[in-house]
């Protein structure tokens, strides 16, 4: 093994040498915000690529639950990673290498066909199954609260305003779909012009509109000709639309933004926790 391996619990590197023999780490793509390893390493003459939970860690349960029932429709046409092997305990997984280049910070950026092509990805994604969940809006809710409880750098009026609004929210039930958890181009790889999709340690059933929130304050906001494209992309069915509806998508917004900050100042992200408190601003403005 790698002397980069050293980074995984005992368990986990003796699950993977059962599963791969003698592999070596080729590149860390490790974040380093959080307690996740991400290896990309070859194993006779094959790349894979490693993810690795610390302690704490539950995406890669959420990761291994995607993969097994969700992510066909990417996976039979080689528009995400098929899953190789994954032990949820050990909090490891390993999945095949899928080549191509980050369209973030890529040439490919601000180019809207790449956005056409990430709606009609997720649409895929999403008309899979829905389900009826009568309290997903108040679990939501409650979720945004214990955010306002816990550590953050929110100005005590914000959280006021924000208590406040979230009280009088409607609790109706939804219909919610498999997400992806982090739809935007950090997660979205290019190779020879086609899109395809990684990480999906935030794959939930939610509303699909949760899918929109990151792209909305960010490129969407930066570019709406993006916009423009990703719903063409998104609608290419005519049986699809934009699920964006005013009152739930205010509460999509203000909920990704209460998180975001919070979330970030957690980890120690000045960048992400700035944009949260942007993100909460323009919420509370009635804008994106």
């Amino acid at each position: 093994m790698s002397s980069a391996l050293t980074s995984l619990s005992r368990q986990q590197q003796e699950r993977l040498a059962q599963w791969l023999p003698g592999a070596t780490v080729a590149r860390d793509h490790s974040w380093g915000l959080v307690a996740t390893t991400v290896l990309e390493v070859t194993h006779a003459g094959a790349r894979f690529i490693v993810k690795a939970g610390g302690d704490d860690d539950h995406h890669i349960e959420r990761e291994l639950h995607a993969h097994r029932h969700w992510l066909r429709p990417w996976t039979g046409v080689g528009r995400a990673p098929a899953l190789a092997h994954g032990d949820a305990e050990a909090k490891l997984i390993v999945t095949q290498y899928l080549p191509g280049e980050l369209v973030l910070g890529g040439e490919h950026a601000d180019d809207p066909a790449i956005y056409r092509q990430a709606g009609e990805l997720l649409a895929l994604l999403h008309t899979q199954l829905a389900i009826i969940d009568d309290e997903y809006e108040q679990r939501m809710n409650d979720r945004s609260l214990r955010w306002l409880d816990g550590p953050h750098r929110i100005e005590a009026a914000v959280v006021r305003r924000l208590r406040a609004e979230i009280a009088t929210w409607p609790t109706p039930p939804a219909a919610l779909v498999p997400t992806h958890g982090d739809w935007q181009p950090r997660n979205w790889l290019i190779h020879d012009g086609v899109v395809s999709v990684i990480d999906f340690g935030r794959a939930a059933l939610r509303l699909p509109d949760t899918d929109f929130a990151r792209l909305a304050v960010q490129d969407f906001r930066r570019d709406p000709a993006l916009e423009q494209a990703f719903l063409a992309g998104y609608g290419a069915d005519p049986r699809r639309a934009d699920p964006r509806q005013p009152d739930a998508w205010r509460r999509t917004l203000v909920r990704e933004a209460i998180g975001t900050a919070a979330w970030a100042y957690q980890v120690g992200d000045e960048r992400f926790e700035a944009q949260g408190h942007r993100m909460i601003a323009d919420a509370l403005a009635g804008g994106a």
